[in-house]
């Protein structure tokens, strides 16, 4: 086996954008925080009925943080809407009354644009959190704001999702006028570079000869369990699917018949309790269990600094970005360029 000590690693694009994402999220608050000061402003005053998110792969990911933060602190319901509805299907919805919000990297694909011209024609009030500010997208939105992620040529993302959490963070601090969320935003980007340091080459040592990984989390975690399964699959060709812990429980347990590893993501809010309880029973079962998050002592527990809830997430998602470069390379892949992918996917 190769060695994994993370001090040996290439210097490969996908490990050097995931550390840029802590000064691309300094730039963003910076060059941002106006914007959505004036964007908090005006949802308050359109006081919508509901929010949709529209994105794919990584995007979507992120819309659904997005999601757990609207609808804890804002109390409004939100969902992800379903791009092919109108792209393929060519179904327009009544959108009165909402805030539709587009995520994306290049701001060019097809389907998402399509999305967003029927949402617009239906009444929505447009927000866009892209990369790209002079892409077809950006210029449909009635609200741009850039993600400052500046360029990213590794096939998988990582500072652009990371950056599209951090806009998702700012956008509900200034919409909500939360002293909480507002005191998470000032932090991320120090929380990142603290938790770049963490050693987490034993979880590799167990991935690189895995050919199953189940990623559990929940609540505002889940969307950090969706991107880390994506990465998994994408950059190490390990089959790795990304579940809630508690949807876990209603069905999909029944996979640990066969013994597979799981990694559980947690973070130190409501549903921390229900974590640990759920991991102290798949302990029995996993191979191995390891938590990230948090910490039991019978369990395999990744070492963690304790940020809050709203950025736990982020920093996790980074150090587990660095485990699947540190796979990749292990098996003989390269995570820059991954075979069948290519950096922009413009679907219909």
């Amino acid at each position: 086996m190769n060695d994994m000590n993370q001090a040996g690693l290439p210097a490969t694009l996908m490990l050097q954008e995931a550390r840029q994402a802590a000064d691309c999220i300094s730039t963003q608050i910076s060059e941002n925080s106006a914007a959505f000061h004036a964007l908090g402003e005006r949802l308050r005053a359109l006081r919508p009925r509901a929010v949709i998110t529209c994105g794919r792969g990584s995007s979507d990911h992120a819309a659904t943080y997005l999601r757990y933060l609207v609808e804890l602190h804002l109390g409004l319901v939100t969902s992800s809407v379903a791009p092919s509805v109108r792209s393929v299907y060519g179904v327009s919805q009544d959108m009165s009354g909402y805030v539709f919000v587009a995520i994306s990297q290049s701001g060019r694909s097809p389907d998402l644009l399509a999305a967003t011209r029927s949402a617009k024609a239906a009444g929505a009030y447009v927000v866009a959190l892209v990369n790209v500010v002079d892409s077809p997208l950006a210029e449909l939105a009635d609200d741009c704001l850039p993600l400052h992620a500046g360029v990213e040529q590794s096939v998988a993302a990582t500072k652009s999702y990371l950056c599209t959490l951090a806009a998702s963070l700012q956008l509900v601090a200034y919409w909500s006028e939360s002293s909480v969320l507002a005191e998470d935003m000032l932090c991320l980007p120090g929380s990142l570079r603290l938790a770049w340091g963490q050693d987490w080459s034993r979880l590799a040592e167990i991935l690189v000869e895995a050919e199953h990984l189940l990623v559990l989390g929940r609540g505002i975690g889940l969307s950090a369990a969706q991107e880390v399964a994506l990465k998994f699959k994408e950059t190490c060709g390990l089959h790795a699917e990304a579940f809630s812990s508690a949807e876990f429980c209603h069905g999909p347990k029944a996979l640990l018949q066969r013994p597979m590893p799981v990694l559980m993501l947690c973070q130190s809010d409501a549903t921390e309790r229900w974590s640990l309880h759920l991991a102290r029973e798949l302990n029995e079962y996993a191979a191995p269990l390891v938590l990230a998050g948090a910490t039991l002592p019978e369990v395999m527990s990744l070492p963690c600094l304790p940020f809050a809830p709203a950025v736990m997430p982020l920093v996790l998602v980074q150090s587990l970005y660095k485990v699947a470069a540190q796979v990749a390379i292990a098996r003989g892949l390269d995570p820059d360029c991954p075979p069948l992918l290519r950096k922009v996917t413009e679907t219909n």
